[in-house]
């Protein structure tokens, strides 16, 4: 029998074990991005850290549906269609493949589900008309607004009260709203703007309720686990609750909620105005992907976490160590399917500790290191490949990012220089050395022969 997996309900605000509503098929709902740019390495926390949670899942359960919703009609991605005179579809087409790319470079697995708000119009339309039906929401100069006073747990994810909300939330004050807290679930559209045909005039709708009507559509009125960033907890989760509850009879919508902490860059909060934004697009262009995905991994999920250039050399430094091992070990060979450790299991079924399970997963390198066995190298592949580590060539690891590097060069060289030392010619072969070392190659030499890599600068 797999351990149990326990996980940190923000909603309750304990820690309790999971067990879903039917074993049978586990169901999971991620907020996605807004397509109107590149996204940020903050917004890559989340679907790095959860995409571990799917891996562990699917260990213990059969069938896991996991959704990841693509917000493509919103005021930003308008406005961006607007400056640029495009179509909104030119906006967000581009920047859904891109964050597809970048999420797969970070070796991100793509979710069962992939919905779009644009396709789901017709059921975020039925979703407000059962709403209204309901008295949850009520029409008012073109737009329909979800009224916050029918429903009396509204806060209780936030654990803020109505007073608190409306000090605090930045809510549009307008004259139509019965409640300062009352939120849109769908608004008109100005013939330049994006709108689809409705019961209310030709409108769009907002983005609380294109969450709701997706997960619904593709996963049940109650899901197992609806994870997201803590910034997202009020008031788009806060409202996703209010709103598909009502909308379903009272029932529960999400049994359990996740939320990763923020990213912050050298203990500053990320923001445009100071400057310290990095995309995940140009990221990868200078860095190994794994290694920021090593290091979204190394905070655990709940608590905020610091992005620098120092944490991530470190995590290059630690992959370095690990692949070490694992090139060392080449000539062992293992089974394909690969045993998972007790250890790195049992540290992700803690509410997904992922900072105790890498440290198990370097005391598996050392054990491997050390041994160098056939069950202690698969351990160390099985501990990786949960996490989504360790699966690429030790080679490819050392030799990475490297397109205008003539190999056949290099090995020409280091034949050259093999036998210059054969022949005690000592001086040609540091000549040929120095030869490498201006080309960028470090060259190791050991008891099973000579291993070149690239310096990384």
């Amino acid at each position: 029998m797999p351990m149990p997996i326990s996980l940190y309900n923000s909603f309750t605000r304990r820690t309790d074990t999971f067990v879903p509503l039917d074993p049978e098929r586990v169901t999971m709902y991620l907020c996605g991005p807004t397509v109107y740019n590149y996204v940020h390495i903050g917004n890559a926390r989340g679907p790095v850290v959860f995409d571990v949670l799917v891996r562990l899942l699917r260990r213990h359960y059969p069938r896991v549906v996991y959704a990841r919703n693509i917000t493509d009609v919103d005021d930003k991605i308008n406005a961006a269609a607007l400056e640029q005179g495009v179509e909104i579809g030119a906006i967000t087409g581009r920047f859904t493949a891109a964050y597809r790319e970048d999420m797969a470079a970070l070796g991100i697995a793509a979710p069962d589900i992939e919905p779009h708000a644009t396709a789901h119009i017709g059921q975020i339309i039925a979703m407000i008309e059962a709403l209204i039906a309901s008295g949850h929401a009520y029409a008012a100069e073109g737009h329909v607004l979800f009224d916050v006073g029918t429903y009396p747990d509204y806060g209780r994810l936030s654990g803020r009260d109505t007073d608190e909300l409306i000090a605090g939330a930045r809510v549009e004050v307008a004259p139509y709203k019965r409640n300062p807290t009352d939120f849109v679930l769908w608004k008109p559209s100005t013939p330049e703007l994006p709108g689809w045909d409705s019961p209310w005039g030709r409108g769009r709708p907002g983005w609380h309720i294109e969450c709701s009507a997706m997960s619904a559509a593709h996963l049940g009125a109650t899901i197992d686990i609806h994870a997201g960033g803590v910034d997202l907890a009020f008031p788009h989760h806060e409202n996703e609750i209010a709103q598909s509850t009502c909308a379903h009879g009272g029932e529960v919508f999400a049994r359990w909620w996740l939320h990763n902490g923020m990213l912050t860059f050298d203990g500053r909060k990320m923001s445009k105005s100071l400057g310290n934004v990095l995309l995940v697009h140009e990221l990868l262009k200078r860095h190994p992907p794994e290694a920021l995905r090593l290091l979204l991994l190394r905070g655990h999920y709940r608590q905020p976490l610091d992005w620098s250039d120092a944490a991530l050399a470190q995590a290059v430094s630690t992959l370095d160590g690990w692949y070490r091992v694992l090139r060392d070990l080449a000539h062992v060979g293992v089974e394909d399917k690969l045993p998972v450790p007790a250890s790195v299991e049992a540290a992700l079924c803690d509410d997904l500790n992922t900072p105790q399970a890498l440290a198990e997963l370097a005391l598996l390198a050392d054990a491997a290191r050390q041994s160098g066995d056939a069950a202690a190298k698969a351990a160390l592949l099985g501990g990786g490949a949960l996490l989504g580590l360790l699966q690429q060539d030790p080679e490819a690891w050392f030799k990475r990012g490297e397109v205008a590097i003539d190999e056949a060069r290099i090995e020409t060289l280091l034949d050259e220089r093999r036998a210059a030392r054969s022949a005690r010619d000592f001086a040609r072969a540091d000549a040929i050395r120095n030869e490498l070392a201006s080309m960028g190659v470090v060259i190791e030499d050991g008891a099973q022969g000579t291993r070149w890599s690239i310096q990384k600068s």
